[in-house]
């Protein structure tokens, strides 16, 4: 059986002081939930304070992005040997923020993805579609052609050393969430269209769901058998909430 992941996302958002407060509440609680199979990923300049903060517990850490180079006259770029560096299990590539703010293509986050497991990252990879793509029939369409840049450039193998995160989005930040069988049928898809490849790969890999996940509906979206955690924005902020999601990761 595949274990389940809750991964918190906290985007730009912290303070030293807010982070103390938040990590100083999840790190007993979580401990008590066992701890395995939570993360959070928070913006580089904080890092060190997690990792300080976090060291020794079954909790993981991570960043929301990093450069497709190693190193090199890239200013104000991050690398992944700098996050292994803090300690940092995971790194989130190709969100959906990333795409649309920051123009990643397809290509770019096939590089990243390259670029956090040479690093000794486990990438987690965000696919997904718009809401005007979801309207048009084409989601298949365009969460197979994000995988397919990934699978080309590094292969099929690479991803028992990843985890995807298929996020509508539609559905991100906006209080809307995909109903358990929208995301379920997308779910199953992609591991699918992995397991075309490499069946082995397809059953251990995690897929999660990202959008607009709350301790309301937690519980009806990881009963689902291809959905396998989540990878949760503004919930992953309120500690009772994320509390309450992990827990439901883990029933």
């Amino acid at each position: 059986m595949r274990r389940k992941l809750v991964v918190g996302n906290w985007k730009m958002h912290g303070s030293l002081a807010e982070n103390a407060a938040l990590l100083g509440a999840l790190r007993p609680a979580l401990a008590d939930l066992g701890g395995a199979g939570s993360a959070v990923c928070v913006p580089f300049p904080y890092l060190a304070q997690v990792q300080q903060a976090l060291s020794g517990s079954p909790v993981a850490w991570g960043a929301q992005t990093l450069s497709e180079y190693a190193k090199g006259a890239y200013t104000g770029e991050v690398s992944g040997a700098m996050l292994k560096d803090f300690g940092c299990t995971y790194v989130i590539v190709g969100h959906s923020e990333r795409r649309s703010l920051f123009a990643e293509s397809d290509a770019q986050v096939a590089l990243k993805f390259e670029a956090a497991q040479k690093a000794g990252l486990i990438p987690i990879l965000c696919v997904g579609e718009s809401l005007a793509e979801r309207e048009g029939g084409t989601t298949e369409h365009v969460v197979a052609r994000q995988l397919d840049a990934v699978i080309q450039q590094v292969g099929i193998k690479a991803f028992a050393h990843a985890v995807v995160a298929y996020e509508p989005v539609w559905a991100i930040g906006t209080g809307k969430t995909a109903t358990p069988a929208q995301a379920q049928a997308v779910h199953a898809f992609i591991r699918e269209r992995v397991a075309s490849l490499d069946e082995g790969v397809a059953e251990s890999l995690i897929i999660q769901y990202g959008g607009s996940v709350k301790a309301a509906n937690a519980n009806e979206l990881f009963a689902q058998p291809d959905i396998d955690g989540g990878l949760i924005g503004g919930a992953s902020l309120v500690v009772e909430e994320f509390l309450r999601i992990c827990e439901a990761a883990q029933g």
